[in-house]
């Protein structure tokens, strides 16, 4: 497996021909890298003007392994080639370098760029790619890759040091600017007055495309060069694969924590995260979403400032809640949109903490009282509902609890955690604090993680908390099954997306009818999982209503409710349908938005089909047989969410005027202006 690595930018508040100084003093060899015993300039060629110096190095490394790993490998040093082109006209220094040792075992390659910062052009920015590949080494290729991966992070982290050793090195030598390079000059440091800005500072201000250092470490925390790589990595890969908004850094490192920084896994995860979030809504929640006056009344938890650490502060005073009569009088759908808008709430109080302390804070502190916890809280149907909004929330919220404090839990909390703790994960279980009785009251209570000033006065404190006390709902309030259900799905599945399976040998097929000619067909989709090509045909005639009955007669049941084809098979290509977009492959993870203005009246059909190498080659569309052949491979199966709108041409035009409307007034004013 390739292992890569994306350096965020450092940012120098030092000129780009200083740091280069700086930079060249690490020749021939560095003491701050004791593992860098030599280098030697192989080649060194210089234009003619004197404005491009290519050198190259062979440098020599003494890598930290087992003593036994290098009696194997029969090698003391591992040495490599580097290649550097300073280009003192434009301001930068490229270095490319790749092992000679084991090449043909093991492939390092490594890039690194200088150059000037794109607003200031007294600072110098850096950044740095790498990749390493070991196709094989005696039988020791995951030891030598932990070995790699471990030195590369510590020289990574060191290299910073090395260019701040060197410039301070520089300052207390009086040399604080180094001319630029003019046709006549020549590049040698001459000492000049000391500069305001002393030390290297790594300094936001670079494009929005991409992460600085200085704003990974302000609002995203201390994160190693490795992590901060899948950080960047992922993002990268969401900027390319989601043409619409992507989610905020600070959610996307959520994901990555959730998973120990296993990009795949993370981007696996945060896909069908986004998925979610897009088919229900969920970004506008906190516009949209308004708790009925029983959840006001009855639901007794609410925000209540912040704890020691500045995270916000919920409290849930589960045991005075009536679980049964809430599910009653609302049903899960509302419980759980409830919910939801908490988890909303605090991703925002979060993001607001953090600009007041000063520091990152991305997950918060939840209170749970448990005092009037009894055998009515392990009622099923509630028990339920708790265990699918836990199943939610951990979905689609992961590294958001930051502790969990459990207060005076009674006898009956062991059968109920044991109902519930299945569902946690276990990252998360191991923030859960739990006290019985007023063990809470004691040293190590609640007094080390929440200031004496704002513990609720419940709880022994001097706060007024303005949680609501909770007590029975009346049995007035509650709903009928019937009446429940109805409002479950006019709440919950209240979307403009549907859901789609694609197999092997079925896609999945939309019939759209138009009218009018010059008509315009929209469509927006996600790719949730698998490949898929997308097609758009066009028919004169009418496809037969997919028939159900037709597979089942086999005794197999259809590979999904949600796939449907119209296209017959005996139909032909070009002469009964015809293709009027050029086919669009769409890989797992992309969103893809797209339109097409139709020519002709008539029957326009959408599919969604099967990608695969063999497939795209083919001209005749599969039949029933292969269908039935594939249904039993899991890995055929292909699930897409999408939405389809016809407009009007005159519609179409006024849409698309508005939008340039709205562009133009973004572009020349600070606001954009409502269409």
């Amino acid at each position: 497996m390739v292992q890569k690595y994306q350096s965020p930018v450092r940012v120098y508040k030092h000129p780009f021909e200083l740091v280069m100084a700086a930079y060249e003093r690490r020749f021939p060899t560095c003491h701050l890298i004791p593992m860098f015993v030599a280098s030697d300039v192989v080649d060194e060629e210089n234009s003619e003007d004197g404005s491009t110096q290519k050198i190259e190095r062979r440098c020599a490394l003494d890598v930290d392994a087992p003593r036994l790993l290098k009696r194997i490998a029969g090698v003391d040093y591992v040495y490599f080639s580097q290649k550097n082109t300073l280009n003192r006209k434009e301001r930068t220094l490229h270095i490319e370098s790749h092992n000679e040792t084991f090449s043909n075992r093991v492939i390092i390659h490594e890039t690194c760029c200088y150059s000037v910062h794109p607003e200031n052009e007294d600072w110098t920015c850096f950044e740095q790619t790498a990749s390493l590949d070991i196709k094989s080494f005696f039988g020791f290729e995951s030891t030598v890759e932990k070995i790699a991966m471990k030195q590369y992070a510590s020289s990574i982290k060191k290299g910073k040091e090395i260019i701040e050793f060197y410039l301070k090195e520089l300052e207390d030598e009086g040399i604080t600017q180094v001319p630029r390079w003019t046709p006549s000059s020549l590049p040698l440091p001459l000492p000049s007055a000391l500069q305001a800005d002393s030390l290297t500072d790594i300094l936001a201000g670079t494009p929005e495309d991409k992460l600085d250092a200085d704003y990974i470490k302000r609002y995203l925390g201390d994160l190693t060069p490795l992590q901060e790589s899948c950080l960047i990595r992922l993002r990268k890969w969401l900027q390319e694969t989601h043409k619409g908004k992507i989610p905020k850094d600070e959610h996307i490192l959520r994901f990555l924590r959730a998973r120990d920084f296993n990009m795949d896994k993370a981007r696996e995860i945060l896909c069908q995260s986004l998925t979610w979030r897009k088919q229900h809504q969920v970004d506008y929640l906190l516009e949209t979403w308004t708790s009925p006056q029983v959840l006001q009344d009855y639901y007794t938890g609410g925000w209540h400032h912040h704890d020691r650490d500045g995270r916000p502060l919920y409290i849930l005073r589960l045991g005075q809640m009536d679980t049964k009569g809430l599910v009653r009088a609302l049903g899960e759908e509302s419980l759980l949109r409830h919910v939801l808008s908490i988890n909303e709430e605090g991703l925002r109080r979060c993001e607001e903490n953090t600009k007041v302390f000063g520091r990152p804070i991305s997950c918060w502190t939840c209170l749970v009282d448990l005092e009037g916890l009894n055998m009515r809280h392990l009622w099923r149907p509630g028990v339920k509902a708790l265990l699918r909004i836990i199943e939610v929330v951990e979905a689609n919220y992961p590294e958001t609890l930051g502790r969990l404090l459990i207060l005076r839990a009674p006898r009956v909390f062991p059968v109920l955690w044991t109902l519930v703790s299945p569902f946690i994960d276990e990252n998360t279980r191991k923030k859960f604090l739990i006290y019985a009785g007023n063990d809470y009251q004691g040293p190590g209570g609640l007094v080390d993680y929440i200031d004496k000033e704002i513990i609720p006065d419940f709880l022994g404190g001097e706060c007024m908390c303005e949680v609501p006390e909770g007590g029975l709902v009346p049995k007035s309030m509650y709903r009928t099954a019937e009446e429940l259900e109805n409002e479950d799905v006019r709440l919950w599945t209240e979307t403009i997306y549907q859901s789609a399976s694609v197999f092997k040998g079925a896609p999945h097929e939309v019939l759209i009818e138009i009218i009018d000619a010059s008509s315009v067909i929209t469509w927006d989709f996600d790719m949730c999982k698998g490949d898929v090509v997308f097609n758009i045909y066009h028919s004169k005639r009418a496809p037969q209503p997919p028939r159900k009955e037709a597979l089942g007669a086999h005794g197999i049941t259809s590979p999904g409710g949600n796939n449907v084809q119209l296209i017959d098979k005996s139909w032909t290509l070009g002469q009964d349908y015809s293709m009027v977009e050029s086919p669009l492959t769409c890989k797992e993870g992309e969103s893809v938005q797209g339109s097409h203005i139709t020519r002709w009246p008539g029957f326009y059909i959408l599919q969604w089909k099967f990608y695969n190498m063999a497939a795209c080659s083919a001209t005749n569309l599969p039949r029933v047989d292969d269908v039935l052949a594939t249904l039993q491979v899991s890995s055929h199966k292909c699930k897409v969410m999408y939405y389809t709108e016809v407009l009007g041409s005159e519609d179409f035009r006024l849409v698309t005027f508005c939008l340039f409307v709205c562009l133009c007034a973004c572009v020349t004013s600070t606001h954009c202006h409502p269409c």
